[in-house]
């Protein structure tokens, strides 16, 4: 194993992920409720998939975006926590030099499209509400395809330079990650080189891709919300606005979650380092295990499907 001497000169072959340098006793006694979040989040998500798989009502565009954002859940849980709760349970705390980057890669690429998921959908509800004569022409399953390879594709390629710029910068001194993930910052700092461009570009990539997206997603609410003040039937508006409810629940929590990830990792010199770590991880952990809650709560036909699914076992 590489020393995490500061003054080593060989090439780091492996990290070691310190998670909360100044409050390792807490880690015990937080891998229970991280736990129980990340079961929550498996099963949830896996019944929504096999609920859609199964029911032949679901088979609609609208829910096979639900499927698309329940996958990208499942990935990024499976991406992070299990490696959290083995550093906590077991002290395995190194990580291949190939591992953690690969683990950056889908932490940044399937964040980004969880945001676009979000996005496409905002879209589908624009055009629900504003354009409901049109919606069985426009959101097609050709259409859900197409989103679907546009989100991955977009994503991939602008985000694979984050993993690939680190990579090629030289490690030879120090080798301890005081994180519990390899976010990209908390690696470079390692580095012996200058890693300006790195985090230059990903500062743009991320700004470009969830600024986007996030704009579009206020946009489609603007004329929303413009569509159903003007509707005049009773009760069109409660209705209309309650199609949109889940979404535009789940996209709040998101964008909420990750401004304060964000906020706090900016102001990290002002606050005690463990609270950026710990929110990381929360933010790869609840929006998956709230994500299928609010749609299974809030829509019908996913509650009647849970239900069927559940009388078949």
């Amino acid at each position: 194993m590489t020393s995490p001497s500061n003054y080593s000169t060989a090439p780091v072959s492996e990290f070691l992920l310190i998670c909360f340098p100044n409050y390792q006793s807490w880690q015990h006694w937080l891998s229970l409720p991280l736990s129980l979040l990340f079961l929550l989040a498996m099963v949830a998500n896996t019944t929504i998939l096999i609920t859609i798989w199964l029911e032949a009502s679901l088979h609609e565009p609208m829910y096979y975006l639900l499927s698309l954002l329940s996958l990208l859940d499942i990935v990024l849980c499976l991406t992070v926590i299990p490696k959290v709760l083995a550093i906590f349970w077991f002290d395995l705390r190194s990580i291949s030099f190939s591992a953690c980057f690969l683990q950056m890669f889908i932490m940044n690429s399937f964040l980004t499209m969880e945001s676009c998921t979000f996005m496409v959908m905002a879209y589908d509800r624009y055009v629900a509400i504003c354009h409901p004569l049109r919606y069985p022409s426009i959101i097609t399953n050709g259409f859900v395809v197409k989103a679907g390879v546009f989100i991955v594709t977009r994503n991939t390629v602008l985000c694979a330079p984050i993993p690939i710029l680190t990579a090629q910068l030289r490690y030879c001194g120090k080798n301890v990650i005081e994180n519990c993930i390899c976010a990209n910052l908390s690696v470079s700092r390692l580095s012996c080189d200058n890693f300006t461009l790195n985090r230059l570009y990903q500062f743009v990539a991320g700004w470009t891709l969830l600024g986007s997206d996030f704009t579009l997603i206020f946009l489609s609410y603007t004329f929303i919300l413009r569509a159903v003040l003007r509707f005049k039937a009773e009760g069109a508006t409660v209705k209309a606005l309650s199609t949109c409810g889940s979404h535009f629940t789940l996209t709040l929590f998101f964008s909420s979650i990750l401004l304060v990830v964000v906020l706090t990792n900016v102001s990290r010199k002002r606050i005690p380092p463990d609270v950026p770590i710990l929110l990381n991880i929360l933010h790869h952990l609840i929006p998956p295990a709230l994500n299928p809650i609010v749609y299974g709560v809030r829509t019908k036909e996913i509650k009647q499907g849970i239900q069927k699914l559940l009388r078949r076992l």
